[in-house]
């Protein structure tokens, strides 16, 4: 299965060694492991509890300082990992499973480490030739005592193409271990299936009569697909009446794990007793599907799913026993769409960008000029109500390229009176309108991005009247 354990990754009293499959990989004096002409990476899976050590150390004399890195737990990725000397080591990021072309996410722990030991970490097979790393974006670590996820210091780390591997790109990271305790690091906030179960299972304790719960579908590795439909109940039981909808997807990409962030703020605001959330409910039926990509994310995939798919690029043609989770979300919407009794105003897929900073959004462009300008009004809103929300770096656009996406998809087949977003947000950082500093996104700027996306359709839909003004003089602070 794609996401067992690495546990071949063994090591000699001669010489470290990588088994794959049935065929043995020697290493070779001038560094990594001799690779088959067939294989084009030489490891599969992730490393599970393995010691690199260096030729002249048998696996018996392991002691403290010669680390043991491990990536076998949900959402976490390794590839391989090279002894270079006592201070470096060079990392690899294991591919998306069945498609070799994506390598961004990585998730790791390091142990045995010793107090005050200082290392270098090379992440030396990134596919992307753009990152945020080259603009003062650095990686995640968080500690056995220190369990709070933060930044490393920019200054620490370096993005640059290596002759010596591939002509990759490699991030180099310089790390002090200043405890013996266990290090994890993360490309970003890691955001697990599992701790989106936890949290629904919290949503549906609390036993409002505003939220319902539902199974849209299985994963083809038996993970639920999860609908919340978040309204009052009137509103779903009146017959004869237009009822105005919103459909938020999120986490198509599973290695975008802010946009499950953005989309619980969202959540989160929805619940709320806020009586802005009260009037949101009273007047719109809000379908948000949290994670599209449930396999993908448990894996610790970047981009693709179990198969090795890129799910948005497959909205014209999804096929149920490829892409169940898109074919019955796709289902859903068209559903709603002919159904005479909802307008569905919005369509919106929430990622995270790996190149651009603060958040913006992406809209479609039409030859009827007045849906174009419409269009424009949620993001112009959503500009104003939130700093890190970027109206400059709104876009819309027609690239072939994104043609089987959720939003160029569905903007072509639906009815025009619906908008159909990608809501973005960086990995990285946020600058305000006039200032310069780029300030880092952390969990909590997430999660109030989300909350502000909730908040201005009380601004699209003008329903602002009704709310007491006490709510939005939080509503500025917030």
């Amino acid at each position: 299965m794609a996401d067992s354990c690495a546990d071949d990754l063994a090591v000699s009293d001669e010489s470290p060694r990588i088994v794959l499959g049935n065929e043995v990989q020697e290493k070779s004096e001038n560094g990594p492991p001799a690779v088959h002409p067939s294989l084009k990476e030489p490891f599969v899976g992730n490393v599970n509890h393995y010691t690199p050590l260096p030729l002249d150390v048998p696996i018996h004399r392991v002691v403290k300082g010669m680390l043991t890195f491990d990536a076998c737990f949900e959402s976490g990725n390794l590839g391989r990992v090279d002894y270079i000397s006592e201070f470096e080591y060079d990392i690899f990021i294991r591919p998306d499973t069945c498609n070799p072309k994506f390598r961004v996410w990585f998730n790791f722990t390091v142990q045995n480490v010793k107090a005050d030991q200082r290392l270098i970490f090379n992440l030396v097979n990134f596919s992307k030739v753009k990152s945020l790393y080259r603009d003062g974006m650095s990686p995640m670590v968080k500690s056995t005592s220190r369990p709070v996820w933060q930044r490393m210091p920019a200054k620490n780390v370096f993005y640059y193409r290596c002759p010596d591997h591939k002509k990759n790109y490699v991030m180099s990271f310089a790390f002090a271990f200043d405890k013996e305790e266990v290090y994890q690091f993360a490309y970003c906030y890691p955001y697990t299936y599992t701790r989106l179960q936890v949290y629904l299972s919290g949503l549906e304790k609390r036993q409002m009569n505003y939220l319902q719960r539902g199974l849209l579908c299985y994963s083809v590795q038996q993970r639920k697909l999860d609908i919340l439909t978040i309204t009052s109940p009137s509103n779903l039981s009146v017959e004869g009446k237009k009822r105005r909808m919103v459909f938020i997807t999120a986490r198509v990409h599973p290695g975008e794990s802010p946009a499950s962030l953005v989309c619980q703020g969202l959540t989160d605001y929805l619940m709320s007793g806020d009586p802005g959330a009260k009037v949101l409910r009273d007047h719109i039926i809000f379908k948000i599907v949290p994670m599209l990509n449930p396999d993908g994310v448990y894996l610790g995939n970047y981009r693709c799913s179990l198969m090795g798919f890129d799910l948005n690029r497959h909205w014209h043609d999804p096929s149920p026993w490829v892409h169940p989770t898109l074919c019955a979300t796709k289902d859903l919407v068209m559903g709603y769409d002919r159904d005479p009794s909802i307008d569905l105003d919005f369509y919106i897929d929430i990622h995270a960008h790996s190149t651009l900073t603060n958040g913006f959004m992406y809209g479609n462009i039409y030859s009827d000029e007045e849906r174009f300008e419409r269009q424009a009004v949620f993001p112009k809103l959503l500009s104003n109500n939130a700093e890190d929300f970027s109206w400059t770096k709104t876009s819309f656009n027609r690239d072939a390229v994104k043609a089987g996406t959720g939003r160029r998809f569905l903007g072509s087949c639906l009815n025009p009176r619906t908008n159909c977003y990608t809501l973005e947000v960086s990995f990285f950082s946020y600058a305000t309108d006039g200032n310069q500093v780029q300030e880092s996104y952390n969990e909590q700027a997430y999660l109030r991005l989300g909350r502000n996306v909730a908040k201005t359709f009380l601004d699209y839909y003008k329903l602002h009247h009704l709310v007491p003004a006490y709510s939005f003089r939080q509503f500025a602070k917030s």
